[in-house]
C-alpha cells in the first residue's frame, strides 16, 4: 500500500491509479477476473462468475478448468493449506510459462450452494478437472492426498480438448454410438458387483473411508467378519453415476451379496437389528471368518468344516477368475493407475500407457484374499502382475522384455497398427 502511495504521489497524473484502487482492495463481492490473479474466486452465488457457471456446463470459452471447493473451517484447503497452496501454485505456474489454458476456479463451498449442489459437493476440499467441453475427466471428493491434484492436473493438460458438436452434428453421433459404449459400462458394472460374493460400493476405503455412511456399512461388515471386496466409486465418475441407474439406487454405500443388490446403509442397519444380523438374513453363516482368517468351524461337525473350506476355497477360485477376465488386459497392482503406490506398479502403468490401449487395474492392498489368494491360483509371487485375454502375462521384468523385443505392442493391441 505504501509503494503505491509513493507512485502516485510521484505521479504527475495518478487520477487513472486512484481509479483502479478500488477494483485492488475491494474483494468482498469481486469475482476476481483481474489479470493480476490467475485464479477467479467465487464467494458466492451472485458474482457474474458464479452465474455464468450456474447457467451452462462450462464458462462459455471453451477452456479446460478446474474447480476446488474449500472451507474457511478446514485447515488443508483454506488459504495457506496444503490443498491451496497446491492449487495457487499451480496456477501461478501456468500463468509464467504461459503454457496451457486452463482456468482456475477457487469456490467457497458453503457460501455458494447453489454451485455445490450442480456439481453434488458434498465434501471438502473437492477437485472438478473439466475438459473444454465441461466433461469432468477427474475428481477428488474429500481425503488428504495432496498429490492427486498434481497427477489429475497432469492428465487435463494432458487430454485431448474436445468440443461440443451442434445440434445437428449430435444427432446422427448418438444414434451410431450411444449403445455400445453403454453395453460396455454395463458389462463392466456386472463383472464388478459379481467380482466378490459380497461386494461393497462405497466413497474411499476400508482403511480410509470417505464419509460416514461409507465407514458405518464397513464397521458392520467388520463385525459381522465375514471377507467381503469393495469398490471406491470417488476413483471412477462413470461407474458412480452408471451404478446409479443400473441397480434403481440413487445413494452411496452400496451392498451387494451374490450379484443381486442388498440396498444401502439403512437395510443393512435393519438387518443388523434382526436375528442372527447380517450373517443370518443374507445367509452367509458358511462365510464367517475365525479371528485367525479361518472359517468358522462347527464343534460337532467336522465334515461341515472340510465342505465350508472347499466352499470357500472355490468361491476364491471363482472370484479371482471373474477379476482376471474383467478387461481384456488386466493389472493386479499397488494402488491404482493415477496414484501408485510403488515403483514397479508405477513403471508397468506407465509402459501401458505409452501404448494407448484400454485396460482395467485391481488394487491388491485394500484385499488381502486377493492378494494372497492369486500368488497361489497364478504360481507368481510378486506384483504387478498383468493378463492379457485371462492368461498371465508376467510381472514388470517379464513386461519390459517385451516391450524391447516389439511383442508387447502385438499382444496388447492383437496385431492391430
Amino acid at each position: 500500500f505504501f509503494y503505491l502511495n509513493l507512485k502516485i504521489y510521484n505521479n504527475p497524473t495518478p487520477i487513472l491509479v486512484i481509479k483502479l484502487l478500488p477494483y485492488i482492495y475491494n474483494l468482498e463481492n469481486y469475482d476476481a477476473m483481474s489479470a493480476v490473479d490467475p485464479i477467479i474466486e467465487i464467494n458466492n452465488d451472485k458474482g457474474a462468475a458464479a452465474a455464468s457457471l450456474l447457467d451452462v456446463t462450462n464458462d462459455g470459452s471453451g477452456s479446460k478448468s478446474i474447480y476446488f471447493f474449500w472451507a474457511d473451517w478446514h485447515a488443508p484447503s483454506s488459504p495457506k493449506g496444503a490443498f491451496d497452496s497446491v492449487f495457487s501454485t499451480l496456477a501461478q505456474q501456468q500463468r509464467e510459462s504461459g503454457g496451457s489454458n486452463i482456468k482456475f476456479y477457487r469456490v467457497l463451498a458453503e457460501e455458494a450452494p447453489k454451485l455445490s449442489m450442480k456439481h453434488n459437493v458434498t465434501a471438502v476440499p473437492t477437485f472438478l478437472f473439466c475438459n473444454s467441453d465441461g466433461s469432468v475427466i477427474a475428481r477428488i471428493d474429500g481425503g488428504e492426498d495432496v498429490a492427486l491434484v498434481t497427477q489429475f492436473y497432469s492428465k487435463l493438460v494432458n487430454a485431448s480438448s474436445t468440443a461440443l458438436p451442434s445440434p445437428s452434428q449430435q444427432q446422427p453421433q448418438q444414434s451410431n454410438e450411444q449403445t455400445p459404449p453403454q453395453q460396455s459400462l454395463e458389462q463392466r458394472l456386472q463383472s464388478l458387483i459379481t467380482s466378490s460374493l459380497i461386494m461393497l460400493f462405497m466413497k474411499g476405503t476400508p482403511s480410509s473411508p470417505r464419509c460416514g455412511f461409507s465407514r458405518q456399512a464397513v464397521e458392520m461388515l467388520t463385525s459381522s467378519n465375514v471377507s467381503f471386496g469393495t469398490f471406491d466409486i470417488l476413483q471412477d465418475e462413470e461407474v458412480r453415476q452408471g451404478l446409479k441407474t443400473y441397480s434403481d439406487w440413487p445413494t452411496y454405500p452400496q451392498l451387494y451379496v451374490r450379484g443381486e443388490l442388498v440396498g444401502g446403509l439403512d437395510i443393512m442397519k435393519e438387518m443388523v437389528e434382526e436375528e442372527g444380523g447380517l450373517v443370518s438374513q443374507l445367509e452367509l453363516e458358511d462365510y464367517v471368518l475365525q479371528r485367525d482368517g479361518g472359517l468358522s468351524k462347527s464343534p460337532t461337525d467336522e465334515g461341515a468344516t472340510t465342505n465350508r473350506n472347499d466352499n470357500a476355497q472355490e468361491a476364491l477360485k471363482t472370484r479371482l477368475e471373474t477379476l482376471i477376465n474383467r478387461h481384456r488386459v488386466m493389472l493386479f497392482m499397488k494402488g491404482i493407475p493415477s496414484a501408485p503406490r510403488c515403483g514397479f506398479s508405477r513403471q508397468i502403468v506407465e509402459i501401458l500407457d505409452s501404448f494407448g490401449v484400454s485396460y482395467d487395474a485391481f488394487n491388491i492392498l485394500e484385499d488381502e484374499e486377493v492378494r494372497q489368494g492369486l500368488k497361489e491360483f497364478s504360481d507368481w509371487p510378486t506384483f504387478p502382475q498383468l493378463y492379457v485375454e485371462g492368461d498371465l502375462v508376467g510381472g514388470l521384468d517379464i513386461v519390459k522384455e517385451m516391450e524391447e523385443s516389439g511383442d508387447l505392442k502385438d499382444l496388447l493391441t492383437g496385431g492391430k497398427d
